[in-house]
């Protein structure tokens, strides 16, 4: 197992909202590339891996209580992180040529998915609908702030069907819903190779078990819900010597912690 490195945003000298939101900009501005150099700065610690890697690339963020669960039992996760950690799922949206979600998350919290706490333009917004349960009413099939696209069992998607103003693209079923791999090959031929997988607990935990997620971010709020929805749910192992043992980088969100774990790297 590689050595930890970790980085604290909020143990940093605090840097004014203007001059942070500069270097937010640079460091999106010279995507790709090396920006201006700012030692020590904790924006280009986080960031600068996930803007300069290369080829198809996929992303998943959950956000956890201490005990491992997402959301109450009836599906409820507002706020369960705090603002910092909502602002840097604004920036990964902005980095990503698409934000995916399951169908789920989008009933329970009818998500916008857009970029507004920080520079960037909007995503592609990417709903997983195996079953065809969503009738296009929610908010991110109707109003029209950026593209759509619901994916659908392939056995159940009709020729050029829509809901609300988003496209319906079928896929291939899997062992367990939608096949990951063929989501991400999918969206790749339309030109969406950098992927922002937000949730939830179901659709992040079916990515990572079929290993296409190149890196997974569990923020961890100082909260004990004591039941609820399960964070990451992976198929029963006998002996330690088969868990995922990911290299880590660990960051302070505020009241929160971040650690994101590499697995390519």
């Amino acid at each position: 197992m590689n050595p930890a490195v970790t980085t604290g945003l909020a143990a940093a000298t605090p840097v004014p909202a203007a001059a942070d939101e500069a270097r937010w900009q640079t460091l999106l501005e010279h995507r790709n590339e090396a920006p201006p150099s700012h030692a020590g700065c904790p924006l280009q610690a986080l960031y600068q891996p996930l803007l300069t890697s290369r080829g198809p690339y996929a992303v998943g963020h959950l956000a956890q209580s201490l005990d491992g669960r997402i959301a109450t039992t009836s599906g409820i996760s507002r706020w369960l992180s705090g603002g910092e950690d909502l602002l840097h799922t604004h920036r990964m949206r902005a980095i990503a040529d698409a934000v995916l979600v399951g169908a789920n998350t989008v009933l329970h919290d009818d998500p916008q998915l857009t970029v507004r706490l920080c520079a960037g333009r909007n995503p592609v917004r990417v709903v997983i609908d195996p079953d065809g349960r969503l009738d296009g009413s929610q908010r991110v099939f109707t109003d029209g702030a950026a593209p759509t696209l619901l994916l659908i069992a392939d056995d159940l998607a009709r020729p050029g069907e829509r809901r609300g103003q988003a496209e319906v693209i079928p896929i291939a079923r899997g062992t367990h819903g939608l096949d990951p791999h063929q989501i991400r090959h999918a969206l790749q031929q339309r030109g969406l190779a950098w992927l922002f997988i937000e949730g939830g607990g179901v659709t992040v935990s079916r990515f990572l078990a079929a290993g296409a997620l190149d890196r997974l971010q569990i923020t961890v709020a100082p909260v004990i819900l004591g039941s609820g929805r399960p964070s990451i749910v992976l198929p029963e192992i006998t002996d330690l010597c088969h868990s995922l043992r990911p290299r880590t980088r660990r960051f302070i969100l505020g009241e929160d912690v971040m650690i994101e774990c590499d697995f390519h790297g």
